[in-house]
């Protein structure tokens, strides 16, 4: 076993980083916010892994990645594996949506107002469907890359604006379905992740998921089991939390079938924004974004 690092505010756990404050801790590590070395801001995700494959598995998918720019997804500065530690240096963020959640469920005692939600996750989608095109290069072949752990702590917000993180699972996918690792967070997993493949629209499941938490304050599912088995069903999702306009629209993209989903998330949120009457409530720079050769 790597030796520990010593996390304390003022502590610099390896050159040019200088811890400031914890920002939030898990099962699986914590969030710093730190000093760089060029004197700026930024978040230190640090995460305890012992297994040099999963490790490197991770840095992989973090740099392939790292030539891509989009306004809504979060930058990535570096990554690094130390001691016992995956570590990865980021943009500072002022929180996520699940702090969001969390906030108006605590003070007012509601779920988020469907004006902000279909923003911020149209955001997200705009970041979503740059990953997801099949426009990057990547091992000298055309792919495009799904995220696999898309939930609300892992859009993140930034000033008015939210950011995709966390992309340690994200993997390259050639065509519409093909096998893949089970991973990923149950909760928020499409069916085909239990059996092991990853299809063109699996990030949009998730996404939709994603709403109905924030959107209707509980997840559409409730027999979620403990870890992937490849027999396990859903059933079919209770809506009941959401308006009966907005059932037809997430019920489509949480179809079994990844056929049978919307295009793409952005006609997803589109759909939802035109049923509230909101224009597309996101900055014009967030439909821009480009892949450089990997």
């Amino acid at each position: 076993m790597g030796q520990q690092f010593d996390l304390q505010p003022g502590h610099e756990p390896f050159p040019g980083f200088v811890l400031h404050l914890p920002l939030g801790r898990g099962a699986a590590g914590e969030v710093w916010e730190a000093v760089g070395p060029d004197g700026q801001p930024v978040a230190l995700k640090f995460l305890r892994c012992k297994n040099s494959k999963l490790a490197a598995k991770e840095v992989r998918s973090f740099r392939s990645l790292g030539g891509m720019f989009h306004p809504c997804l979060l930058p990535v500065y570096d990554v690094f594996i130390q001691s016992d530690y995956l570590v990865i240096a980021m943009e500072l963020a002022d929180g996520s949506l699940l702090d969001l959640f969390d906030l108006c469920a605590s003070q007012h005692g509601t779920a988020v107002q469907p004006e902000m939600v279909c923003r911020f996750l149209s955001q997200a989608a705009t970041a979503l469907d740059f990953l997801n095109s099949f426009e990057h290069y990547h091992e000298n072949r055309r792919v495009g890359f799904q995220h696999c752990d898309v939930k609300p702590s892992n859009i993140l917000l930034v000033g008015e604006s939210v950011k995709l993180a966390d992309f340690g699972l994200a993997s390259p996918i050639a065509g519409p379905l093909q096998a893949n690792d089970r991973a990923g967070t149950l909760d928020f997993a499409a069916p085909e992740v239990y059996c092991g493949r990853l299809s063109s629209r699996t990030d949009q499941y998730a996404l939709a998921v994603t709403y109905c938490l924030l959107r209707g304050g509980r997840m559409p599912f409730h027999n979620t089991i403990g870890r992937f088995t490849p027999s396990y069903t859903r059933g079919q999702p209770d809506l009941s939390m959401l308006s009966p306009p907005e059932r037809p629209i997430i019920a489509r993209a949480l179809s079994v079938p990844p056929i049978m989903r919307w295009s793409s998330c952005g006609e997803l949120m589109g759909r939802l924004r035109e049923l509230f009457g909101l224009d597309a409530g996101i900055r014009p720079d967030c439909f821009a974004g480009s892949a450089g050769p990997r």
